[in-house]
């Protein structure tokens, strides 16, 4: 009898914190939807929507107040949020299998990923570091202008409030099983949304030195530059266009508009998978969110699942669209002697000819 007692009273506690509901978990009545549940027909819908909108207004004002402080405090801010989506990972993991947790495990998940971390960004430091602190070229990479990191950024925010709002009100038709919160009314609007606003963004962001300029050294002063080609207006006449009462009879564009564009294209459609795979993580841990350190959003990676996704489309993008194409003297003869007939490669030597002589022009005079 007592060694039967005994054997069985240890089991008793372990059985109930195995079973305790955590914050982030899915409650019981929401494992049970049949993926017809929307924000539209939720009776709580408008507590949701004032959580969230607070905490977006703070996230606003703080991101808005890091810019204003200078590139060097968002590249930290980055850095802290990297750090923080890991936490939520590792602790994510570390419930999976918390009955075989070994004490001590966890700062070996930390000393992998601070590895990772030094490795990449000591190799990016390391490059700017063999001449000088002070040189100018400290962080030019890193830096190269705030601009290409704040717009893409921008355009998964403004698509993932647009597809909340468009889902809050008018969603009925639902977009995938993963996410049965997720409707076509929320997807579509979302994806006109974030097309306006990335023309019209790219539009404003671009006549701000502050965000077009690099930062090419660790002061934190204003910035002043040749805004180069990019952000530097193009004008399209409206003529045979538009009716003559029209008040505007040219438009100006700036190249970048139309880069961001194709942004805002993919943040559309594309980047949101992100957040589908996301929540078929999620389901599969059986967690609601992957943290709650943001009310009414989860957590930090809850957040940027989307990011993460776009970030590595816009590097891709900038490299092959944006920054000019440097090519060998060696390639450049070969593509015209394949490419060109004779006539055009004579008509090719004199107009260098004439270019050179006018750029000898001034010294010889």
């Amino acid at each position: 009898m007592q060694r039967g007692h005994s054997g069985s009273a240890p089991s008793t506690p372990t059985a109930r914190i195995r079973h305790r509901r955590r914050s982030n978990e899915i409650p019981a009545e929401l494992s049970k939807l049949d993926g017809n549940h929307f924000l539209a027909d939720d009776e709580n819908k408008y507590k949701s929507l004032w959580i969230r909108t607070y905490s977006t207004l703070w996230m606003l004002s703080g991101f808005a107040f890091i810019i204003y402080l200078g590139h060097l405090y968002i590249w930290a801010v980055v850095v802290v949020i990297q750090i923080i989506m890991a936490g939520e990972l590792f602790n994510l993991l570390r419930r999976a299998h918390e009955d075989r947790w070994l004490p001590g495990f966890r700062l070996l998940n930390w000393h992998f990923f601070f590895t990772a971390m030094l490795f990449v960004y000591g190799r990016i430091l390391s490059q700017q570091l063999v001449d000088t602190v002070t040189s100018e070229k400290f962080f030019y990479k890193l830096l190269s202008g705030f601009i290409k990191f704040l717009l893409p950024a921008s355009l998964i925010a403004i698509n993932d409030v647009a597809a909340y709002i468009f889902g809050f009100f008018f969603g009925r038709t639902p977009l995938i099983k993963l996410s049965p919160k997720k409707t076509w009314e929320g997807f579509i609007g979302a994806s006109v949304a974030t097309m306006i606003s990335a023309f019209v963004l790219a539009n404003i962001l671009g006549r701000f030195q502050w965000l077009t300029c690099p930062r090419k050294d660790l002061s934190t002063g204003w910035l002043q530059c040749d805004p180069g080609p990019l952000f530097k207006p193009d004008y399209y006449s409206l003529q045979g266009w538009v009716p003559q009462w029209f008040p505007w009879k040219e438009i100006s564009v700036f190249p970048v508009q139309l880069h961001a564009l194709g942004l805002g294209l993919f943040a559309s459609i594309i980047a949101p998978f992100g957040g589908f795979f996301a929540s078929g993580f999620k389901r599969a841990f059986k967690i609601k969110d992957f943290g709650n350190s943001i009310p009414g959003h989860g957590g930090f990676t809850d957040r940027m699942d989307c990011q993460m996704v776009i970030a590595v489309f816009a590097y891709i993008y900038h490299q092959s669209f944006i920054v000019p194409q440097i090519y060998p003297v060696e390639v450049l003869l070969d593509q015209i002697i394949r490419n060109l007939a004779f006539e055009e490669q004579k008509e090719l030597y004199m107009k260098l000819g004439q270019i050179f002589q006018e750029l000898e022009a001034p010294f010889e005079a």
